[in-house]
């Protein structure tokens, strides 16, 4: 970039939104993956008007530019690769309306996705994708990536729940696509494209989203296993029993001794798993579903089943699962996140296979996640400045892939592929699959500004975690 792009930049926004300074722009140059890249400039937009305005001077430049919220991406979905202009959305979080008799919302990219959530709530309506982050996540990076959650097993993710968008081309061109029905069939359906398209086809500005009438009431159990392949079937029994749980999370035992020392909450540390259960619905349905849950595991080799017995007791539940990030790191200071994800059928043959990378490349390896739809997160906790750790870290990141690869799975649920998941893409779409999807980027995106560096393998090039 120039002095004279800077100054254009500082035309469209004022001083105040450009920032230009190394310390600064270094807040911008790093997610919660790896590596590390410096953007040119950083602007902060709060209209459609002012992206469409970058997004001109970009693309008449040839300028790189990188949509980003909270930077919470776990795959590199934000980072400035090639260096050009960080479109800061975080601060744009004007738009949050409710329109209970259409059950739906309207927002701006800023706004965090569990504010919408908590609105909905006030008229009986949910917005059910529930990231982890969801927290300190924008809806708009949520979109980008196509994000899930623990409700993802009974109402789907983000894709499930957004019929329209407001968007600006690469060109600068403005234009919405779906709308605030929930029926539409007009043309292609640009709105799922560009739901989890990690920022290389266009911005997103707005969206449109379907509400959901909330549940009336909800039960929770906790479920313990001697065994971590018998936890994996018997969540097969309960997913084929017709019953259909809201939430149903895994916790390896690792897990368990890890937040039982952060902070201690009577979890079981003896038990290789626990799985915790959600079931939401009509208050006399869950009685009777809970109680065949129990009976299931039981069938299945589960130690024991305790049903929380308040709301405050399945509160607390929830909150170990919660836990489970911040307090794997305590061990190590490198967490290694994945999300490779199997269809459920596989989930007792994947534990079995992460048991086996664990011992044979004598890594950390700790798993945790959405056991309901397979989409489970095997964490490794590693220090990256032991390069040989991080060499055998590597190796065993690339098995788990292919684990879930051969397995009928996927090389991500939730994370998006981003600059980690890149070089793997190929291993999952096949040659011809990147060759289409690189003729959808180039028909949007000519000049090649949007989000350069993510999603397509480049040739020779490999995982890397290492600080070399």
């Amino acid at each position: 970039m120039t002095s004279a792009h800077e100054q254009e930049l500082q035309a469209i926004f004022g001083e105040n939104r450009v920032l230009l300074e190394e310390s600064d722009r270094l807040s911008y140059s790093f997610d919660a993956s790896f590596g590390t890249y410096m953007p040119d400039a950083v602007v902060q937009p709060r209209s459609t008007e002012e992206v469409a305005k970058v997004m001109k001077l970009a693309n008449r430049e040839g300028i790189p530019v990188y949509p980003r919220g909270q930077s919470t991406s776990l795959s590199g979905g934000p980072l400035p690769v090639n260096g050009g202009i960080v479109l800061d959305c975080s601060q744009w979080n004007d738009k949050l309306e409710i329109r209970p008799e259409d059950m739906i919302a309207v927002v701006s990219p800023g706004i965090l996705t569990a504010r919408i959530d908590e609105e909905a709530e006030k008229w009986g309506l949910m917005y059910p994708p529930d990231p982890s982050s969801s927290h300190v996540s924008t809806i708009g990076g949520n979109l980008a990536e196509n994000s899930g959650g623990p409700r993802g097993l009974k109402y789907g993710v983000t894709k499930d729940y957004c019929i329209g968008l407001e968007i600006v081309t690469p060109e600068g061109h403005v234009m919405r696509t779906g709308g605030r029905t929930i029926k539409n069939v007009t043309g292609y359906d640009l709105t799922k494209l560009i739901i989890g398209s990690e920022g290389t086809l266009c911005v997103i500005t707005e969206a449109t989203l379907k509400l959901v009438p909330r549940p009336k009431a909800y039960r929770t159990a906790m479920i313990i296993f001697d065994d971590l392949v018998t936890s994996g079937q018997a969540i097969t029994k309960v997913l084929t029993s017709g019953i259909l749980p809201s939430k149903l999370e895994l916790m390896d035992q690792a897990c368990i001794l890890a937040v039982e020392e952060y902070k201690p909450l009577g979890l079981p540390v003896t038990a290789e798993a626990i799985v915790l259960i959600e079931l939401d619905g009509h208050p006399k349905a869950i009685e009777e579903e809970i109680e065949k849950v129990a009976f299931i595991c039981r069938e299945a080799g589960a130690h024991s089943v305790n049903v929380a017995g308040s709301s405050e007791e399945a509160a607390k539940l929830w909150q170990a699962r919660k836990l489970v990030s911040p307090a794997i790191v305590r061990k190590k200071p490198t967490k290694v996140s994945e999300d490779a994800t199997v269809p459920r059928s596989k989930i007792p043959e994947m534990f079995q296979r992460l048991k086996e990378i664990r011992d044979r490349f004598h890594v950390d390896l700790v798993v945790f996640g959405h056991a309901g739809d397979g989409n489970l997160h095997p964490n490794i906790i590693c220090d990256k400045r032991d390069l040989e750790e991080m060499d055998r870290v590597e190796q065993a990141v690339e098995e788990i892939f292919k684990a879930a690869i051969e397995l009928g799975g996927t090389l991500s649920g939730e994370h998006g592929i981003g600059t980690m998941k890149a070089p793997f893409m190929e291993m999952e779409v096949g040659p011809i699959g990147i060759d289409m999807m690189k003729r959808m980027k180039n028909a949007w995106d000519p000049n090649q500004i949007m989000n350069p560096g993510k999603i397509f393998p480049e040739p020779g090039k490999k995982l890397v975690l290492r600080d070399e």
